[in-house]
C-alpha cells in the first residue's frame, strides 16, 4: 500500500505538468490595430462617397429640379461645339438602355441650341433572380456660343413597377420624390430608403451623361 501511494505522488508533478501545458491564446496587437485601422478608412471612404448624394446634391431652380453643367470649351468656336455636343447627345439615343422614343426634339442651328427628350431604364439592381429598375424620363437642354456650353437635364420624372400586375406602380416628378426634402432623414444625414434609391442612381445618370458631353468637348468634368 505504502509503495501505491508513494507510486501517485510521484505521477502527480507530472499531471500537473501536462495540465500547465493550456494557455490563453495570444492576440497579435498589431494585427487587431491593422484590421481596426483599415475598417475605419473603409467607413470613412463609405461617407465621403455618400456625401455627394447628401444635402444640396439635387439642385432646385424656381421649385423644379434642374442640373446644370456650365463649362468654358477654350479654342472652340459655337459651332464646333455645337457640332460635338449634337452627336454626343444623338449617339446618347442609341445607348442599349433606351426607349425607341428618346430623340433629338427640336435644334436652332443659327442659336446653337439644342433640345433631346430621352426614355430610358434606370436600374436600381440587377441579379439572375431579380431586376429592380424604374423608366427614367428626362430633358437635355443645350447651347453652345463661342468657348462655352451651357446644358441642363431637366424635367425628370420616374415611373416604376407600372406594368406589375400585383402593384399599382408609381408615376412621380423629381420635385415629389429625390429632393432633399423627399429623399433625406430630418438631419440630411442618410438617403431613405425607397427614394433614396432614385437619387443616387439619378445622380449617378447624371455625372455620367455630363461626362460623356465633357470628353466630346474634350475638357474635364
Amino acid at each position: 500500500m505504502k509503495k501505491i501511494i508513494i507510486a501517485l505522488l510521484a505521477f502527480l508533478p507530472l499531471t500537473c505538468m501536462a495540465q500547465n501545458t493550456w494557455e490563453a491564446p495570444t492576440v497579435d496587437s498589431t494585427q487587431i490595430k491593422a484590421e481596426q485601422a483599415q475598417k475605419a478608412k473603409a467607413e470613412a471612404q463609405k461617407k465621403l462617397e455618400n456625401a455627394k448624394y447628401l444635402a444640396g446634391a439635387v439642385p432646385e431652380t424656381d421649385g423644379k429640379v434642374v442640373f446644370t453643367l456650365d463649362r468654358d470649351v477654350p479654342g472652340k468656336t459655337a459651332d464646333q461645339i455645337y457640332s460635338a455636343v449634337f452627336a454626343a447627345l444623338q449617339a446618347l439615343t442609341q445607348e442599349q438602355c433606351e426607349f425607341p422614343n428618346s430623340k433629338i426634339s427640336v435644334v436652332n442651328k443659327g442659336e446653337h441650341t439644342i433640345a433631346a427628350r430621352y426614355k430610358e431604364w434606370l436600374v436600381f439592381q440587377s441579379t439572375f433572380l431579380s431586376l429592380d429598375r424604374t423608366v427614367f424620363n428626362y430633358t437635355i437642354i443645350a447651347k453652345a456660343t463661342d468657348g462655352h456650353i451651357h446644358c441642363t437635364l431637366e424635367r425628370i420624372s420616374y415611373q416604376y413597377e407600372m406594368d406589375r400586375g400585383d402593384s399599382e406602380g408609381m408615376s412621380v416628378k423629381a420635385e415629389d420624390w429625390i429632393t432633399d426634402k423627399y429623399a433625406l432623414n430630418k438631419k440630411k444625414t442618410k438617403l431613405l430608403k425607397g427614394s433614396g434609391k432614385f437619387r443616387r442612381k439619378t445622380i449617378d445618370r447624371k455625372d455620367n451623361i455630363f461626362g460623356k458631353l465633357c470628353q466630346a468637348l474634350q475638357i474635364k468634368y
